[in-house]
């Protein structure tokens, strides 16, 4: 089992290569850079790159929408060829709120486009003659929708390699089976172990029978918060607000991704009572509806014992990457839980 981690978006680069440095030394073995609406990922990783070695380094995630699939690739072979090999693109949706609000850009055809946009990007790294001619993307531009001088081209560098590995940040199901058909990795979000085959088990397998063999087995990147611990239980409360927020605010009424998924997992009437509340600028009351149980359940949060034991049901639940959160103050108390995580793992 590897152990991966993201860094903080708004934070200064300096400072959080130096952390990174320190915390691959410790065992991290992939370190994730988000990209919201602060500084662009790209820089951070680039960065990192030159200050680090050994670690793999993932987008975390690049939005599908917000760059074209060929600069998508493009970068993704840039970032691949200065880290000697050790990029992972990771890709997904976003939501509504970012893409429209932030970007300007319509949100649609999620499926589709991820499909299209990875299918261009491997054509790009085998530095193919571009050309596709897909429902979402048509390269060259057809001349009815351009100027007609458009002609097919190919990556001018060669990459380091033909196939950077594709992880998608994916929840829904027909998100979840294409992730299984088509890419390395699958990142879901607030992963929990006993109910991961109840809720994504019939699309993993409908999308791992169309798999191609030459993608290997998929790795599954959970996220479970870390604190490790005889007295670390209370700092489950801090865990609470990440999920009001996603569970309460990302998206309205009928349409947000993690009040579903909190509801599958059946937390359904503490679900419509914490959307009801942060939606109405009750964020606090909010954050007091998330479930004891749930929290624990997606964390790893306890003392060692406890910790290996839930290390184990990740496992089993086909988890082959914690991307974890470290729940410490300091730099240096990250480090010594990412240590006893490594040696716990």
């Amino acid at each position: 089992m590897r152990i991966g981690l993201s860094i903080n978006y708004s934070g200064g680069f300096k400072e959080a290569a130096a952390e990174v440095a320190d915390l691959e030394r410790a065992g991290l073995d992939v370190v994730f850079v988000p990209e919201a609406y602060s500084f662009d990922a790209v820089s951070a990783l680039g960065y990192l790159a030159a200050k680090t070695e050994r670690l793999q380094l993932a987008s975390g995630i690049l939005q599908i929408y917000t760059r074209t699939p060929s600069l998508t690739a493009m970068t993704a072979a840039g970032l691949d060829f200065v880290s000697d090999g050790r990029f992972l693109l990771g890709l997904g949706a976003s939501g509504p709120q970012v893409i429209e609000g932030f970007h300007g850009v319509a949100y649609d055809a999620p499926i589709g486009r991820t499909r299209e946009l990875v299918e261009i990007c491997r054509k790009v790294w085998r530095r193919e003659k571009l050309e596709y001619q897909g429902k979402y993307y048509q390269i060259p531009l057809p001349a009815e929708r351009g100027t007609g001088l458009g002609k097919p081209l190919k990556l001018i560098n060669r990459p380091v390699r033909e196939r950077v590995p594709v992880l998608l940040a994916a929840l829904g199901p027909k998100n979840v089976e294409l992730a299984a058909e088509i890419a390395e990795g699958w990142q879901p979000i607030f992963f929990l172990p006993e109910k991961a085959g109840e809720i994504w088990g019939e699309a993993l397998a409908a999308g791992k029978a169309k798999r191609d063999p030459v993608l290997g087995d998929m790795d599954v990147f959970a996220g479970p918060a870390l604190a490790i611990g005889e007295n670390v239980t209370p700092l489950l409360e801090f865990v609470k607000p990440h999920l009001a927020l996603y569970i309460g605010g990302m998206g309205a009424k009928g349409k947000n991704f993690y009040h579903n998924l909190a509801t599958r997992y059946g937390y359904g009437a503490e679900a419509d009572r914490i959307q009801e509340l942060y939606l109405a600028g009750k964020k606090e009351e909010a954050v007091k509806v998330v479930p004891d149980q749930l929290v624990r359940d997606i964390s790893l949060v306890g003392p060692a014992g406890y910790v290996k034991e839930r290390i184990a049901a990740f496992r089993e639940a086909g988890v082959t990457v914690l991307n974890v959160m470290p729940m410490a103050a300091t730099p240096a108390e990250r480090v010594k839980l990412i240590e006893e995580l490594r040696s716990l793992v």
